[in-house]
């Protein structure tokens, strides 16, 4: 099987970040900090990336990383290093062969600070380069919702292994896509989704584990045989999508049900398995361009689960100029059958502005 180890490594290196990252969820104090941006980072940030890196390096050393975090802040910042580097360096998968072959032990807290500036490369259409979101949806997370870690892999810009641990959505893939998945969530039992995809291959879901990875299933979306029947997912933050434009869209292909709003790419994961069955993300500046790590994973999901995703001029998204979608403006997800109906009513209402 194509990328059969890349596929396993990158698998268990985002099980075990979800481990790293449940333990700082159930933390008061996450350390939280601001950056240029003004979205918070917490520890679980550094710490996910960390542990990423380090087992992409030990098993794809000449491999590029595409990452969302660096180390400035905590070289700055020694509380918070010794914070980050306690959960770094006792996290572990519970299954000695998997933790084997995962790999990338962090030995110090220097080789921490090394291995989270290994993300600093620029992209591009050339080579094999990993994009990492150690929280997407840092909000999200740390107010309870949804957030996912998120792990992809391109080769000359087309994105062939994606992964996405979701640790707060239910693990049974039949469950209803309800108005409070995005709120009050928490990693109970009968919750924890890890999701991949190949390119050629299709999705699966299985169980986050603490250890040996779980048994997958086969997913795939829901086709739209009426479209007024479909339901949408869009982000919590106004700032990452216009909710007005969506109501109009809505509106004009005749669904009614409300909007699911969650954060990160959980939107993705929903729709591929049929738990939702449209995501947009609408522009709201236009000078905006969306970062390459919060969307390549859950492209790929998304169209071996049977769906399409385009910008909202209906361009492919274009992994291969760097570490933004600088060619692109925004995103639409739907079915594939139904994915040129939803378009239309996109740029029709987008044209209207």
């Amino acid at each position: 099987m194509a990328y059969e180890k890349e596929l396993q490594v990158a698998q268990l290196a985002v099980q075990r970040a979800t481990r790293l990252t449940k333990r700082v969820f159930h933390e008061k104090a996450k350390g939280t900090l601001s950056k240029d941006d003004a979205s918070p980072v917490t520890i679980g940030d550094f710490g996910a990336q960390a542990l990423i890196i380090a087992a992409l390096k030990a098993n794809f050393p000449a491999d590029e990383i595409v990452a969302e975090e660096e180390a400035a802040d905590l070289r700055e910042n020694e509380k918070l290093r010794g914070t980050v580097w306690d959960l770094v360096r006792s996290t572990k998968l519970e299954d000695d062969k998997a933790e084997e072959v995962v790999g990338g032990a962090v030995k110090t807290d220097e080789d921490m600070l090394k291995r989270l500036d290994e993300g600093a490369s620029q992209g591009g259409a050339k080579g094999r380069i990993w994009a990492i979101d150690p929280i997407d949806g840092t909000k999200g997370f740390l107010r309870g919702g949804q957030y996912a870690v998120c792990l992809a892999l391109m080769v000359d810009g087309e994105v062939v292994v994606g992964v996405l641990g979701c640790p707060n959505l239910p693990v049974d893939d039949t469950a209803p896509l309800t108005a409070d998945v995005g709120q009050d969530a928490d990693d109970s039992e009968g919750r924890g989704v890890l999701f991949s995809a190949v390119l050629g291959q299709g999705a699966t879901s299985r169980p986050l584990t603490t250890g040996a990875l779980a048994a997958e299933r086969s997913i795939s979306m829901r086709p739209i045989t009426d479209i007024t029947k479909a339901n949408f997912c869009e982000s919590v933050e106004a700032g990452h999508s216009s909710h007005g434009d969506q109501a109009d869209i809505a509106n004009k292909l005749g669904i009614t049900a409300p909007s699911v709003r969650m954060d990160s790419q959980a939107k993705y994961a929903s729709i591929a398995r049929g738990a939702g069955d449209i995501y947009l993300r609408l522009p709201v500046k236009a000078t905006y361009q969306e970062k390459i790590w919060d969307h390549a994973a859950g492209d790929l999901i998304v169209r071996e689960a049977g769906g399409q995703v385009t910008d909202v001029n209906g361009n492919r998204l274009d992994f291969t100029v760097g570490r933004t979608l600088a060619n692109n403006k925004g995103v639409v997800a739907a079915p594939a059958g139904g994915h040129a109906q939803v378009l239309k009513a996109v740029q029709e209402v987008l044209s209207k502005k």
